[in-house]
């Protein structure tokens, strides 16, 4: 069984940054990707931002410039350091990773951006 344990959520100010970490574990052999995606009330589950395995990234043009994603492969782990965060960035944010043959989420994490 795969879990995704996620922290860093919290209440913080226009401007300010939070660092969302995400650590899988159970079985897994490999993983291709991993991200975050986010959810505000009455809306959809967007896209926050990607990694491959190889490293590659891709944002939300919302969030480019301002967030960034990174992994450990060693850990299972995926970061987002989101940096001059805006009341628009609200929301609950969720840990995504595709594996062979499954794709996981996590429990998701609220971030939420005061004026």
């Amino acid at each position: 069984q795969v879990q995704l344990a996620e922290s860093g959520g919290g209440l913080v100010q226009a401007g300010g940054s939070l660092r969302l970490s995400c650590v899988a574990s159970g079985s897994i052999f490999s993983i291709n990707d991993m991200g975050w995606y986010r959810q505000a009330p009455g809306k959809q589950r967007d896209l926050v931002a990607l990694i491959s395995s190889g490293g590659s990234t891709n944002y939300a043009d919302s969030v480019k410039g301002r967030f960034t994603i990174s992994r450990d492969n060693v850990k299972k782990a995926v970061y987002l350091q989101m940096n001059s965060l805006k009341p628009e960035d609200t929301a609950v944010y969720f840990c995504y990773i595709r594996t062979v043959p499954a794709r996981y989420w996590g429990q998701g994490t609220q971030v939420t951006v005061s004026p």
